[in-house]
Parts: C-alpha cells; structure tokens; sequence
C-alpha cells in the first residue's frame, strides 16, 4: 500500500486523517505495517517528526501500535476477536462491515421489505432444539454438586461413551468428547500436521476450516465436490501433492448440503488404498466432520468402514441439541485421540461432566428422542419447500441435506445488496472458497459468478414465508 499517495493534507492531523480513512475503508487492514517514519517523511517531503506526531495521534485513538523493529502496525478493529473468515460471514463479506458495493446495478427493485430475516447464521431452529429442563433436572437430582472426583478422570463418562459406541458408524479405537465440531478439528489437526504441511480441504468447505489451516501454518490442497461428495479423480491428484491429512464432511456438507454416498466412500477409500501402496510409509489421515449429525437426514456413512485405522470421526450435537451445550463426539484411531487427549489435559482438561450426563439423558430420552427426529423432518421439508420456491422463478437447486442452501447467484455482492434492502441477510459464498476469484461451482450459465448460502433450517414462517425468500433470491441472483 503506498500511503503517501493518499495523503492531501502533509501536516500531522492530515497524515493521520488519510491512514485514518484507510483502515476505515479496508484499503489498510488489521495486521498490515505502515511505513517507516524516515521513507513516508521523504516520500511526503515533510520532516521525520511531522510522521512521527501522525504516528503517535493515531496510536493515541487505537487505530495503530508500534512494534519496535517490527515497525507501526494497524491494530485489529473491535471485532478481530473473530477469526479472519468468520468475520466475513458476520459482516456480510467485508470485514469492516461495510456491505460490499454490487457491481451492477439491480435491473429491478427487491421486493417490500418484510419483518427482518437474519438467515445467514447457519444455527438451528432453537423451537426445533429438545427442552432440556428434565434431563438437567434429572442430573442435578443425580449430581447435586460440580465436583469432579479427580482432575485426572476419563474424560467421558461411562453412559455417554457407552451411547456414542452404540451408535458409530465404525468401531473406534478410542472416542472422547470436546468442546464443539471445530474445538475437535482444531486439536485434531494440531496432532496431525506441522507447519508447512499439505492439507485437503473441500471446496467449497466451512471457512473456520480454511482459518485453522492458516493458523497452524498448513498448505491447503482444494479439491472439488459432485453431487455424491468429494471426487475421487480430483483427490487423487492432491495426495499426489505429499498431502497426508484430508479434511472433509461426509453428510449435510457446509455450505452445499451435498453428503457423501456408501459409493463414493467405497471409491474414496480404493484411492486411499492405491496412494498408500504407492507411497511406503505415508502417514495419511482422514478427519471427518459430521457436524450436523442427528438432524441430517441422510445415512451416517463414513470412510472408517473401510480405513477404520486412518479415520477420525467427528459428530457435533450442536444442531441437534443445541448450540451451547459445547459437545461434539470424536472417535478413532488410539495413536491420534490420546495425544488429543493428552493436550487438552494442558488446557481445559475435559468436557463439562455435567454437560456430558445431560447429553447422554437426551440420547437415551424418548421425548428429546422424538424432538430431534421431529427437527429432522421439518429441516429436509424447510429444503424442499424453498428449493420448490425456488424453482417457480427459473432457478434449479438441488436440495441437500442439513440446514443449508448453496444459491447460484449472477454476483455476491450485488446480490447481498439486494437481499439487504429486502430485510433478508444470507452469507456470502466467498468465504466458503479455498480458493479466490471466479467461484467454479456457479456453472457456465451464471459466468461462473458465486454463490450465496442461505440457512432455511431458520425458515420458520411457513409458507408465505418461503415464498417472499423465494422471490427475493431470484430477484437477487439477477434471474
């Protein structure tokens, strides 16, 4: 960014106004290094001390830090606590929550705004969730107190493995619990791969995926969906870059909905095998995230059927028991899950006890039994309805799985745009690319423009409902 081209005003109020409007603006962005005091003072033609007064007014109001050698830095703004992607999602595909400006201008006015529509936010239906008052009730009369008997206890307790075993789609090694889908890829990934290493991610994929890869220093290695899940020529190829963990969601896939078939996993599992006769020694590892578990209509099928020593399982209950219970299931090989364990030890230790007796109520419950299966159906019928919608105004989407539909749209941030101005929010697709520029799955016939995920698990207005989503999409989309 060459900073003294945007500076009109060459006093100290002046320089700082110009670094000031371009952080505002995106142009500068949390992390990025001003120019040395001495380079912008001959580039302005101004002394080192009129840089310096800039420098130290902006420190003042927190838009930069001074890092010694390392130089003067843009301070991340105020909701940085989010990782880079996710703070895309949460401000609509710009990080400074600006909405991003459409490239074309709507051939036609979206239609009248009704009551405000947040669906972006890939979260269950919390009237679909099951009531937990008499499982907590149960577990209290259980377990009067928090106490723990000892701090170096199993970190699953026995109803809840014993549930989890029950119900594997292979049989694991070792299963323990976590604190979420992402706590359980994140502290998988940190065992499996080291900085430099070669990863393989969907694409599209979930973009907190793409976030800790970047985090922990890893290579991303993209290879493309179809309809029954990742392609096995494509994966081929992208083992054949040194990668030796794959990462993927084998039903109800973020953002597509796309989930896996016995197969494709069949298929998957022949290419493991040949990459692993070919390459003597290879330490490959696939990491499953089945983050929306009970409520995913589609069978639970998974590649550690076939490769049940390479294969780590993951299962979130978040979708389908809520959110804030903090519970995802992992099951696997006993060489990756007790390092996992092992680390976690280092920091949190284990899973709420308490937490873990309420879930294994819930799994054991008729009632919440009848709940979840109850959010299953009205969740694959939310799919279908919109996607029907869809379809009256000439866009063809296949429904998936889950709490997701992945939208053609002509241009994302156009489409954004419009949706705003009808009370609607959605996600952009972009953060849900691992790779940038045109988005390869919107297809020849929309010039291969992007995306749009929409979360209809929170469609909950029925009918009229579906048909003013419907109508706002298409108008959107430039159909």
């Amino acid at each position: 960014m060459d900073v003294a081209q945007h500076v009109e005003d060459r006093s100290p109020r002046g320089i700082a106004a110009a670094v000031s409007r371009l952080v505002r603006s995106g142009d500068l962005r949390p992390g990025d290094r001003l120019p040395t005091v001495r380079r912008l003072a001959a580039e302005l033609g101004v002394s080192p001390a009129t840089v310096s007064g800039a420098w130290q007014a902006l420190a003042a109001v927190g838009l930069v830090a001074s890092r010694g050698r390392a130089g003067t830095v843009v301070l991340p703004e105020p909701a940085s606590w989010l990782p880079p992607r996710y703070r895309d999602l949460a401000a609509g595909g710009r990080s400074d929550g600006v909405p991003a400006r459409p490239t074309a201008a709507p051939p036609a006015p979206a239609p009248r705004p009704g009551p405000p529509l947040d669906l972006s936010a890939g979260t269950p239906d919390p009237a679909l969730l099951p009531p937990l008052g008499r499982a907590l009730a149960r577990v209290a009369a259980a377990t009067p107190a928090a106490g723990t008997g000892s701090y170096l206890g199993t970190p699953v307790v026995e109803p809840l493995e014993r549930l989890l075993r029950a119900s594997w789609p292979f049989t694991p090694q070792r299963v323990t619990v976590v604190d979420g889908a992402v706590d359980a890829m994140s502290r998988t990934l940190e065992q499996l791969a080291g900085f430099g290493d070669r990863v393989v991610v969907e694409d599209p994929s979930f973009p907190p995926i793409f976030d800790l890869c970047d985090q922990l220093g890893l290579e991303r290695v993209p290879v493309p969906l179809d309809r029954q899940g990742l392609r096995p020529d494509a994966l081929e190829a992208a083992l054949r870059t040194g990668a030796e963990v794959v990462v993927l969601q084998p039903r109800a896939h973020n953002p597509t909905g796309v989930s896996m078939t016995s197969t494709r996993a069949r298929e998957i599992a022949a290419v493991v095998r040949r990459h692993l006769a070919a390459t003597p020694g290879a330490g490959l590892t696939i990491v499953e995230d089945d983050h929306s578990g009970e409520i995913a209509s589609s069978a639970d099928v998974s590649l550690g059927s076939h490769l049940p020593d390479r294969v780590v399982h993951v299962r979130s209950y978040s979708k389908s028991h809520g959110p804030d219970l903090r519970i995802a299931a992992v099951g696997g090989p006993a060489a990756v899950l007790d390092r996992v364990v092992a680390r976690r030890m280092l920091g949190p230790g284990w899973t709420s006890r308490l937490l873990q007796h309420v879930l294994a109520d819930l799994l054991d419950d008729g009632d919440a039994l009848a709940a979840v299966a109850q959010a299953r159906r009205t969740y694959y019928a939310r799919q279908r309805a919109l996607s029907t919608a869809l379809a009256t105004h000439g866009i063809e989407v296949q429904p998936g799985d889950g709490i997701n539909l992945w939208v053609p749209v002509a241009d994302e941030a156009t489409a954004l745009v419009r949706l705003a101005a009808a009370g609607i929010r959605v996600a952009p697709g972009a953060p849900f690319r691992a790779t940038t520029g045109p988005d390869p799955a919107a297809g020849a016939e929309r010039g291969g423009a992007g995306h749009v995920r929409v979360t209809v698990g929170a469609l909950a207005g029925g009918p009229d409902e579906v048909t003013r989503v419907a109508t706002a999409l298409a108008l959107a989309a430039g159909a």
